[in-house]
């Protein structure tokens, strides 16, 4: 099948991985495979878990879900654990401040349509108690809140299923547009570490905070989505802006590379 054949596309659950971040109960871990095993999904990492008991684990996987146990990845950095996926969606119950443009789980699952063909998805859970700091959704292209009634709060192994259904659904539905490989988190984050610098060093951010005024520019490129190619080139821009104001702005910098 050619990029441009989107006569039998659909989501590819092989592209998708559950990446639990700071899991408090081994139960809730592994009640969560048997939710993945349930719809499809295959790949679960773990990031610097309280209690890595997989025989607890496995008590609530039951016997359906425990390759996903046996097989799970454990990391203890959630920017390493996330390095190689080019799309990575963060859940939250709370909205407003930084936690703008959160899409349902419906919407999420249509995206994926088209970018889990030549893309790696990370659906990315907080801590069962807390969720996702405001630190760590720095790290996601977008935001998704599962609409409830009154309760707002789910169990993990609930909200992991409700993403995943949608996903599954998607899976056997309507064929989806081209999208090319994007850049993938390591690479956007060595991006956005050299933009950052290089707009300190013009004075277009606020020194005091800097991290917080980068957080309108990761909206800005997460609405559009970048190649490695085109973070290459902005990492390009940022050198020459870096040479220009070494050098006082008296000469031009030499072309780039």
């Amino acid at each position: 099948m050619t990029d441009n054949d989107t006569s039998t596309c659909h989501v590819n659950l092989d592209h998708v991985a559950v990446v639990l971040h700071k899991p408090k109960a081994p139960e809730n871990i592994g009640a969560v495979a048997r939710a993945m095993k349930n719809m499809g999904l295959s790949r679960l990492i773990l990031v610097a878990p309280v209690t890595p008991d997989r025989d607890r684990m496995l008590k609530m996987a039951t016997a359906g879900a425990t390759d996903l146990i046996e097989n799970l990845t454990i990391y203890s950095d959630l920017e390493e654990a996330l390095a190689p996926f080019q799309f990575v969606a963060g859940t939250t119950a709370r909205t407003g401040g930084l936690r703008r443009g959160i899409i349902t789980p419906r919407e999420l699952a249509r995206q994926c349509l088209s970018l889990s063909r030549r893309n790696r998805i990370a659906l990315l859970f907080g801590p069962e108690n807390w969720g996702l700091t405001n630190t760590e959704i720095r790290l996601c292209h977008t935001l998704v809140t599962i609409p409830t009634a009154d309760l707002h709060s789910l169990n993990l192994a609930q909200a992991v299923l409700v993403l995943a259904y949608e996903l599954f659904q998607a899976h056997r539905d309507a064929p989806p547009a081209f999208v090319p490989r994007l850049a993938n988190s390591w690479e956007l984050e060595t991006m956005y570490a050299q933009l950052r610098d290089t707009l300190l060093r013009i004075n277009y951010i606020n020194h005091q905070n800097p991290e917080h005024w980068m957080m309108s520019v990761r909206r800005f490129f997460n609405r559009h989505g970048l190649r490695a190619s085109e973070v290459q080139v902005i990492k390009g821009i940022c050198r020459q802006i870096a040479w220009y104001v070494r050098h006082g702005g008296d000469n031009p910098p030499p072309p780039s590379p």
